[in-house]
């Protein structure tokens, strides 16, 4: 393995010559981190089955993985700038794998969600480790591309994870689909032990902790009050990890102005084109990750698809993603960033918004479209905003860079099913209370009213009564696809207010092409690098075709 010992890449004169296979290996990272999430929506329906998981244990299984995933980023990304970017990258993929190995292997409720934590703490590893090295290992005149290339790897994950899972899903059981990630998992160690040059931050002397257990208190409760508190209620613990959150925030921003060398340095917020591209990527994957919820399950329970059948439904768009993505590389040197943002939160809004047309008559034919819109604003619009995010740090800071980013999209994505979830099941209770309200006893309508799912199994004992229950299923059937219908459409409406909302914000707050460089730090993540990156930038333009 001749990258062992290799020179660390801060060192080198030329640019390094295996980074584009390095990129693979960042991308394959990059992969299972987020098919974790997107394969288990598919396999959520067999595990609720066999491990009789209420709606709340359903909830956390795949919440378990986000709490510490999201919470973890900007600490974990700041260790890894001073001890190893690639040591980083590596144990995360080991932690990674052992929560995947375990999620496998046990057959009870909490032994599942603490594997999915497992996994959460070794994604909040990987994330930032993958953009860190990516941004140390490229020069600048081809960043660009490589920031598009692991953009459209998340769009690849949200459409490959379910098409996986469902694959293993017609034959295996549901523990089938944590073991997708252990062989990838294999293979990107060994790849980032033999490709990856070695990589860590020059000159950071001590990392500020306790800026790293405040951002630790405040994100955590935060995505935990989110998750909460519109699905289950505010009660206590939900308001009490919101004030804890507000507080926790409010102490991390006081200490952070203080302290000479912080976590994250929150000034950069006053900086347009940092803040703008954070909310952009927060709103798109709140809205992405919001729609996939409850368009899957709309997909399984109302038009009866299999979790392969739906996996393979989702696959147009991952190709939008790379479309989008094909197209920002071409359009963003020409119109700028903000252009390219505003455009695809344009389009993402409208996708959302399409699907307030959704029925009961509605086909898959009716969600081609809106997911499609989806993706090709990922692709369009996430990659540059990315690499805005990331261009606004030095190189001693490349990690907290990258957990920054990821924990905007993270937050986004949690808060999209959180909030679009919640909705969703308060319109979809309402509207079967009055559909069939009066004809269930009381038991049958609390489970009828939990879920789609439950809906229909409650259905499914109805037709067991020899006395007209296969009239009577028919009819509970028709309601509760009536009642997610509405749900749908009531949703996306509510989402797609919240995304053109969120479209007018960023766009107030990212600078015109004129103004960007005014607002631009010059340069940060190069200057910083010292004379060998200024070198080998300069070889590489003085050689570039």
């Amino acid at each position: 393995m001749p990258f062992l010992a290799a020179t660390p890449v801060e060192k080198m004169t030329r640019p390094y010559p295996r980074r584009w296979w390095a990129l693979l290996v960042l991308c394959l990272s990059l992969l299972i981190v987020v098919m974790a999430n997107t394969s288990l929506i598919v396999a959520a329906p067999d595990m609720t089955r066999d491990l009789g998981l209420s709606s709340s244990d359903l909830q956390w299984v795949i919440d378990g993985y986000t709490v510490p995933y999201a919470a973890l980023m900007l600490v974990l990304g700041s260790i890894g700038d001073k001890y190893s970017r690639r040591g980083a990258l590596v144990a995360g993929l080991v932690i990674f794998a052992a929560g995947s190995v375990t999620g496998s292997l046990v057959q009870e409720t909490g032994l599942v969600i603490t594997a999915r934590a497992i996994m959460g703490v070794g994604a909040a590893v990987v994330m930032p480790a993958t953009l860190s090295l990516l941004v140390a290992i490229f020069p600048r005149a081809e960043r660009v591309k490589a920031i598009t290339a692991w953009t459209a790897t998340s769009g690849l994950a949200i459409a490959v994870g379910p098409l996986v899972a469902g694959w293993l899903l017609e034959d295996h059981a549901w523990g089938s689909t944590f073991l997708i990630n252990v062989p990838i998992a294999v293979v990107a160690v060994i790849g980032a032990l033999v490709l990856v040059p070695p990589s860590r931050a020059e000159g950071l002397d001590r990392i500020d902790y306790i800026g790293g257990l405040l951002s630790i208190v405040s994100v955590g409760s935060l995505v935990y009050a989110a998750i909460e508190g519109p699905r289950f209620g505010w009660g206590a613990a939900p308001v009490t990890a919101a004030v804890v959150a507000g507080v926790g925030l409010l102490a991390f921003v006081a200490w952070e102005l203080r302290h000479p060398r912080p976590m994250l340095n929150v000034r950069k917020f006053a900086q347009r084109p940092f803040s703008g591209s954070m909310l952009a990527v927060l709103f798109f994957f709140f809205g992405t990750f919001g729609a996939l919820y409850y368009a899957t399950q709309y997909l399984q329970f109302v038009l009866g698809y299999g979790p392969l059948e739906t996996g393979v439904r989702l696959l147009p768009l991952a190709g939008a993603v790379f479309l989008g993505a094909a197209t920002t590389g071409q359009l963003t040197p020409k119109l700028g960033v903000k252009a390219m943002v505003g455009t695809g939160m344009v389009i993402g809004t409208a996708g959302v918004l399409v699907l307030t047309r959704i029925d009961p008559g509605s086909s898959y034919a009716d969600f081609l479209a809106p997911l499609m819109m989806l993706g090709f604003a990922i692709g369009l619009s996430v990659s540059p905003a990315t690499d805005t995010i990331m261009g606004s740090f030095p190189e001693s800071e490349l990690g907290v860079g990258g957990g920054a980013n990821d924990t905007a999209l993270e937050l986004g994505g949690a808060l999209g099913i959180a909030i679009l979830g919640s909705l969703l099941g308060t319109a979809y209770r309402d509207k079967l209370t009055d559909l069939v309200g009066g004809h269930l006893p009381a038991a049958a309508l609390e489970t009828a009213r939990d879920s789609v799912g439950g809906g229909l199994a409650v259905a499914g004992e109805v037709a067991k009564n020899p006395a007209g229950g296969a009239q009577q299923a028919q009819a509970l059937i028709g309601a509760v696809r009536e009642s997610f219908a509405h749900s749908v459409a009531h949703t996306s409406l509510i989402g797609g207010i919240i995304m053109a909302a969120g479209t007018l914000i960023v766009l107030a707050v990212l600078p015109g092409r004129r103004s960007a460089a005014e607002h631009a730090p010059q340069e940060p993540a190069r200057a910083a690098e010292g004379p060998a990156a200024e070198a080998r930038d300069a070889e590489y333009s003085d050689s570039a075709p």
